[in-house]
């Protein structure tokens, strides 16, 4: 392409209301649209001319030698459009942001330039915001699936342990969908006696029963034109999965009491922490009704897979249970935790900081206020290999990294083993403290 070429590209992606960049081969900026100006560039310095990867990440290589996925590099690869998440510099700090790359070839059919299409994931924070927070890969790769999906019209199963955040992901869905502007109807699976489940879930007409004095409203026509959100999903019994299947399968359903069909339109999301594929084989839960709530599966990971996401999780969780006074966590007590295997994931990350901001007398929460988890970091602190200011959960984090590499003796390989996260980000996180 020429230059001429170029501006004329440009001209006409300033016409469009995403925020787009042109790429050259070599992962220089040859353009940006206004958009991507107004939500992507702070304007302290020009954006043509740079690497996409320093701008986007402030890496000095390529995305793939920094240990992420580069769309430039497999787009270049296959020849095909790539879609990725990753989380980029803004200027309201890191975002999950959505990148698709489309190549542009020239008229030997050589690609020469790509287009790079990004947008906001706000159903995620990368920072101590929101609901649903995360920066690990594994908390990455949860959601890239959540926003291919969510646009879909595709029924969804979240698979994963209990306490790993399911109605979280279950609401990003729906915020994220064409559905949005409907109701997200929860429906407690596990909770529902056997011999209410079909007039709650479907309602019912006056006089079906005893003590039916009016037409009740289900939960399945509560959720019109919105997301039907059945929770623990597996608990349904047996003889009941069959009135959920036909409802699935025709789209149709009656009243408690009823006799005309009446018309769903809702989109479902399902979830459950038991292992439905053994449920069918054991003849527990139908095989029919679990391939059809199965069209898009999503494993969510649990807290022992994205431990990187502790120190992130336990600032959110400190703003919520922190009424009064802000409350910081030791750097003695966050290694403690992060040699923790969390059965009970998020939800017991929870209730154990919330007991210790109880038991604390101040604004620091010390191995002592977590009892049976945090003896051996009690103990460090009475050696004194730990830390009595208040500090930002950064500066404990870069404290505690300096005292490990002088104490340690650990190559990085075993230490980064050994504090629960990957190899990658633990050179990330040195990177840091030597430039700090």
């Amino acid at each position: 392409m020429t230059a001429a070429t170029i501006s004329q590209l440009m001209s006409f992606l300033d016409t469009l209301p995403e925020p787009r960049i042109v790429l050259n081969r070599d992962y220089t900026i040859a353009g940006a649209n206004r958009a991507y100006l107004a939500h992507y560039h702070a304007g302290e310095q020009p954006v043509a001319g740079r690497h996409c990867y320093e701008v986007s990440h402030h890496f000095r290589r390529p995305c793939d030698e920094e240990g992420e996925s580069c769309p430039l590099k497999t787009s270049l690869q296959t020849g095909q459009p790539h879609r990725v998440l990753h989380i980029h510099h803004t200027p309201r700090g890191d975002e999950h942001v959505d990148v698709e790359l489309t190549p542009i070839s020239n008229a030997q059919g050589e690609i020469e330039y790509f287009v790079e299409m990004i947008h906001t994931v706000r159903a995620a924070s990368a920072t101590a915001t929101g609901e649903l927070v995360g920066r690990s890969p594994a908390f990455s790769r949860m959601l890239e699936q959540v926003m291919r999906v969510a646009p879909a019209h595709a029924d969804v199963l979240l698979l994963g342990e209990s306490g790993t955040g399911k109605e979280l992901v279950a609401q990003a869905v729906h915020d994220a969908s064409q559905r949005s502007l409907g109701p997200f109807v929860v429906v407690d699976c596990s909770s529902l006696p056997e011999n209410l489940f079909e007039s709650e879930l479907f309602g019912y007409e006056k006089g079906a029963f005893s003590g039916a004095h009016q037409r009740k409203q289900g939960l399945v026509e509560a959720a019109k034109s919105g997301t039907l959100f059945l929770d623990e999903v597996g608990d349904i019994p047996l003889n009941l999965q069959v009135k959920l299947l036909r409802l699935l399968e025709t789209g149709t359903y009656r009243r408690v009491g009823g006799v005309e069909p009446l018309r769903s339109d809702f989109r479902l999301v399902a979830a459950t922490h038991r292992d439905l594929k053994k449920m069918v084989s054991e003849g527990k839960f139908r095989q029919d009704l679990f391939y059809r709530i199965s069209t898009f599966p999503i494993l969510l990971p649990s807290l022992r897979e994205r431990m990187e996401d502790l120190p992130l999780l336990m600032e959110v969780l400190l703003k919520r249970v922190s009424t009064d006074h802000a409350l910081s966590i030791h750097p003695a007590t966050q290694l403690c935790l992060s040699h923790y295997e969390f059965p009970g994931n998020i939800r017991e990350l929870r209730n154990l900081i919330e007991r210790a901001s109880l038991l604390a007398d101040g604004d620091v929460l010390l191995p002592e206020h977590f009892p049976g988890l945090c003896e051996e970091g009690q103990q460090a602190i009475r050696s004194g290999h730990g830390f009595s200011e208040i500090m930002t959960l950064e500066e404990m984090e870069h404290s505690y990294l300096e005292w490990q590499l002088r104490h340690s003796g650990l190559g990085r390989k075993e230490l980064a083993e050994r504090l629960g996260v990957s190899e990658r980000t633990l050179f990330r996180k040195l990177g840091k403290l030597a430039t700090s």
